[in-house]
């Protein structure tokens, strides 16, 4: 996520972090060339004069501009969405961390020098090992070293033989809770506030999955790729009679509008990614590390992370 205060107007003609000229230049060089090319032979193609006017691209242009409106539209429903998600996580870890120490009984309060002996630290721990784990699933990323010190010996040795490490991590918070009502160091119906903590945060993970295995229908999104690009290459034609040699920067204009809100639907469609526009999900992670660990009194905390040329990952 790009992460900087708002630049003066002339700064922003040549920011290139986080914008998505880098993606689309070979596109809009391309139509640029065609542009120059078209208003150097005016319209001229082997001796064939190619007539159009500007009404077909009038009448053509409404519709991508809609279509391209309605698909960033939904693109950034999924990002907000990915964002609630990650926000609702964020609460329900900050709960449980809460509930773990004050309703689970113990001979002294429950603190991270006691380590994961303890099941209220045990269970606060296996919470930021969770968060990890969620990010590295929608990352397409296994680094399990990542949560190492976080989960029992146990636990990081049976990581490895499980495809969703953050369902088996689930399932151990639920066998520590079974354990904790059958020694009576909590109420059931205690216990069942902090399972329904734990069941939100399964489904807020459930629904960041359903996001990232759903994308847009492809055959849309071909669709609109093939007529923007069919519209821009074909625009110099439109325009050459009319405006002359001012047709290839009228194109350029034009063109970087199209390709540019095409690209930038492309990358926020996609909210869990490590592009510069995507949701910063290692410092959401490291923010609930830094809370959780606080909560239980620990003083050696990591920091928080910061933008990295403007990007906050």
């Amino acid at each position: 996520m790009i992460v900087r205060e708002r630049p003066s107007g002339f700064k922003l003609f040549w920011i290139l972090r986080g914008s998505v000229l880098p993606r689309i230049l070979p596109s809009l060089v391309t139509t640029t060339l065609i542009a120059i090319v078209v208003t150097w032979s005016h319209g001229d193609l082997f001796k064939l004069k190619i007539t159009l006017t500007t009404l077909p691209f009038t009448l053509l242009g409404l519709p991508i501009s809609i279509f391209l409106g309605f698909r960033n539209s939904a693109a950034y429903d999924r990002y907000w969405e990915g964002r609630k998600l990650w926000g609702e996580l964020v609460i329900r870890v900050r709960n449980l961390s809460r509930q773990c120490q004050t309703l689970i009984t113990g001979t002294a309060p429950g603190v991270g020098g006691d380590g994961l002996e303890d099941v209220r630290v045990r269970m606060v721990y296996r919470a930021i090992a969770f968060a990890h784990v969620l990010r590295q699933l929608l990352r397409d990323e296994a680094k399990v070293e990542e949560v190492q010190g976080l989960v029992t010996a146990a636990e990081y040795q049976a990581l490895g033989s499980h495809s969703h490490w953050p369902g088996f991590l689930m399932m151990q918070m639920g066998t520590d809770l079974a354990q904790c009502v059958r020694e009576g160091r909590i109420e059931s119906c205690l216990a069942a506030n902090i399972d329904s903590t734990l069941s939100g945060m399964c489904a807020a993970a459930a629904s960041c999955e359903r996001i990232k295995s759903t994308p847009i229908p492809f055959s849309y999104t071909l669709l609109l790729h093939r007529t923007a690009y069919l519209y821009c290459f074909l625009l110099p034609f439109g325009l050459v009679d009319a405006l002359g040699f001012m047709t290839p920067f009228v194109v350029t204009i034009v063109a970087y509008t199209f390709f540019g809100l095409d690209a930038l639907g492309d990358e926020i469609e996609e909210p869990f990614g490590n592009d510069p526009n995507d949701l910063p999900l290692a410092a959401i992670c490291r923010a609930i590390e830094i809370d959780l660990r606080a909560s239980l009194g620990e003083r050696d905390l990591p920091k928080p992370l910061s933008p990295t040329q403007f990007c906050l990952m």
